[in-house]
């Protein structure tokens, strides 16, 4: 004879109402998704049960300290599709959990039953008994907030419900009023209430989903160049110092950036030394590539002597910070042959068959003037020195890192050395510079890092970008969205896309528009601002003289006093950031239909706030177009004509659902457009 089951052996996995596949969820509830305080992002379930009952469901955020705020209601996304959503936000930083509450709906059930019974006389004393009984349960209940109105109109609704000398419908009618259901919505009967599991939710500070981050090469802002003198006789050149790039810092914050960003400032080494344009000897007189870190003037928690001490850049991480300005520096997991690490630790390096350190190679590139890391021979020993060496800076200022390459370094390194660090500092944040696979870019994401470099330079059709941009902002479905933030630098020191060096000058207006508006951070690295676009060669994405080279002095204020830069078009784009909270989000991202494949069309919402841009992606000719608008995303009527504000031209036009546009790169790549009653 067949025995009982034991309940040990097969748990239950199913509650008495489920609820499947709750997102966001990030491997499988073992990592938090992320958010910052007042991000709006949507949680979803499939919630179904048995039978014709009715269920419903809701989301509960619990924050930091354990407690339990309002929960939200879930609802329906279509019929048939027993896929339920929500729009949630948490208040503050910290780590939070959210879970899914499915429960049957008694007052609903009733209510359907009822509609049908009634009107078709079946059993109709019966149904109405039993509503009776609901709203006197309701009553009972606590109803909400304003219990003693809520309760009234409960009464009153039960006693004309239960009234024998009124008509079937009207007391039926009573029980279903906009006051009940309202009172109902608000504090609903809940029955056979099952609870997901708790998911984490990390809740880091602004800064980790907005901002605009501004990268310059310290030794270069103020540098003087090598000068002959009457004989002919060349002086070598002088590096600019922290002392000189704090004078730069002025422009970047009058342009509206948030964070300048610093390429690697520690000593370079002599060995192997690259010359300018890469070459493989160097000069007297080249600076080297700052990221072949380590000298005998020490390693990664040292400054280059050049650029002064380390009082000279504590005045400058003080400058920033009067001008509203963070500093983030550049983490760079490798060496010089010549770093103090290199004699001290060789256990950290891997060794040829010769004992000789293989340097570092990214085919067809190859740095022979950088020793990478190995992290697998004293894993504990390279920890404890990298976490010494990023607090030395946090001790100094610095509240934002760029990790170089972290792709090349364990992602169990990195999940291991981020979660140490926001367990004592959870406003430090990290940026994984990791052009690489998705997988590996979506797995750093998801171990820590708070915000990621993207192929957002290489994306530059119609298609591309929106299938891109559509991608990142969780619009395909997919789940990055809840823990991968992008950064859009239009330009890097490694990168000048091809769509730059052939698109002329409107080319770097349509990157700026389109970076700057389609994410909430992006980034511009120096020079940008001034049209360069010469590579080093036919097919490279190098600069010709590359800064990462040699010194690279740029004369600022002949730039601005000949009206040759592109200055004002960030400032203008900064401040639309600053003032429209709808660009401080990531997932609020909404297209919007055109009928030339060259012009794209996005807005992005956030309550009555919104901004709209058009823009042309060709930045050789006109495109004319038909822009066909979704007004209900933007809240507005379907029919609705409203004053189009353009931020770029300070001109306003009635606007309606179709609208004929012609932009001409050589004066207006785009309009960029918000209501003129909110702008």
């Amino acid at each position: 004879m067949r025995g009982k089951p034991d309940a040990r052996r097969f748990p239950p996995t199913v509650g008495r109402i489920p609820i499947a596949d709750v997102r966001p969820q990030v491997d499988g509830g073992h990592r938090p998704a992320r958010a910052v305080p007042g991000e709006v992002f949507d949680v979803s379930a499939t919630v179904f049960r048995e039978g014709h009952d009715a269920v419903a469901a809701n989301v509960v955020l619990t924050d930091p300290d354990g407690r339990t705020g309002p929960w939200s209601p879930m609802r329906l996304v279509a019929p048939g599709t027993d896929r339920y959503t929500a729009r949630v936000s948490a208040s503050r930083e910290g780590d939070w959990t959210y879970r899914v509450e499915a429960w049957a709906d008694p007052y609903a059930t009733w209510r359907h039953t009822a509609e049908i019974k009634v009107p078709a006389g079946l059993d109709v004393e019966l149904v109405l008994a039993e509503g009776v009984l609901l709203l006197d349960r309701a009553a009972q209940e606590r109803p909400g907030a304003d219990e003693d109105g809520a309760r009234g109109v409960l009464a009153a609704a039960r006693d004309r419900l239960a009234d024998p000398a009124r008509t079937p419908e009207d007391r039926l009618a009573a029980a279903l009023a906009p006051a009940v259901t309202a009172v109902l919505a608000a504090r609903p009967l809940r029955d056979l209430v099952t609870r997901s599991a708790e998911l984490p939710l990390r809740v880091d500070r602004e800064r980790a989903l907005y901002g605009a981050w501004y990268e310059f090469f310290p030794r270069s802002e103020g540098a003087v160049p090598a000068l002959a003198d009457a004989e002919g006789v060349l002086d070598p050149p002088r590096s600019g110092t922290f002392r000189t790039a704090a004078e730069r810092l002025d422009a970047v914050a009058d342009m509206g950036f948030d964070v300048v960003y610093l390429p690697p400032i520690h000593p370079i080494g002599r060995t192997h030394r690259k010359g300018a344009g890469n070459t493989l000897t160097a000069g007297p007189h080249d600076p080297g590539s700052p990221w072949a870190i380590g000298s005998a003037d020490g390693g990664h928690d040292a400054v280059h002597p050049d650029l002064g001490t380390l009082d000279d850049f504590d005045l400058f991480v003080a400058r920033a910070r009067e001008l509203g300005l963070e500093v983030a520096l550049d983490f760079a997991l490798q060496c010089s042959p010549d770093h103090p690490w290199v004699t001290e630790h060789p256990e950290w390096f891997r060794h040829r068959a010769d004992g000789s350190i293989a340097y570092a190679e990214n085919p067809p590139k190859k740095y022979q003037d950088i020793y990478p890391i190995d992290f697998d021979t004293d894993p504990d020993g390279l920890f404890e020195e990298c976490l010494r060496v990023l607090r030395h800076w946090m001790d100094h200022g610095v509240r934002i890192f760029r990790v170089d390459n972290p792709h090349t370094k364990p992602v169990g390194f990195w999940e291991r050395l981020l979660e140490e660090i926001h367990a004592t500092d959870p406003d430090v944040l990290f940026l994984a510079e990791a052009f690489t696979r998705p997988a590996m870019m979506q797995g750093l994401a998801r171990v820590g890092f708070h915000q990621s470099y993207t192929y957002f330079t290489w994306r530059n059709s119609k298609d591309e970008v929106e299938s891109y941009l559509s991608e990142l902002a969780g619009l395909d479905g997919g789940e990055s969205a809840a823990y991968l933030r992008p950064n859009l630098f239009v330009n890097t020191p490694d990168i000048l896309n091809a769509y730059l060096q052939y698109g002329g000058r409107p080319a770097f207006a349509i990157r700026a528009v389109l970076a700057a508006t389609a994410a909430p951070t992006w980034g511009v690295y120096a020079g940008f601002e001034l049209y360069e676009n010469v590579p080093a060669g036919p097919g490279s994405e190098e600069y010709l003289d590359s800064e990462k080279y040699q010194l690279r002095p740029r004369d600022w204020k002949a730039a601005e006093a000949a009206g040759d830069t592109l200055a004002p078009l960030v400032k203008t784009l900064n401040t639309l950031r600053r003032a429209h909270p709808a660009l401080h989000e990531l997932r609020n991202l909404h297209f919007h239909r055109t009928d030339n494949d060259a012009v794209v069309c996005f807005s992005k919402r956030a309550g009555d706030d919104w901004v709209l841009v058009v823009l042309n992606l060709d930045p050789h000719s006109a495109r004319e177009a038909t822009v066909h608008l979704d007004l209900p995303a933007l809240g507005l009527d379907r029919a609705e004509t409203f004053a189009a504000h353009d931020v770029l031209s300070g001109e306003t036009y009635p606007w309606g659902r179709d609208n004929y546009v012609r932009l001409d790169p050589r004066d207006r790549v785009a309009h960029v457009i918000t209501d003129r009653k909110h702008s």
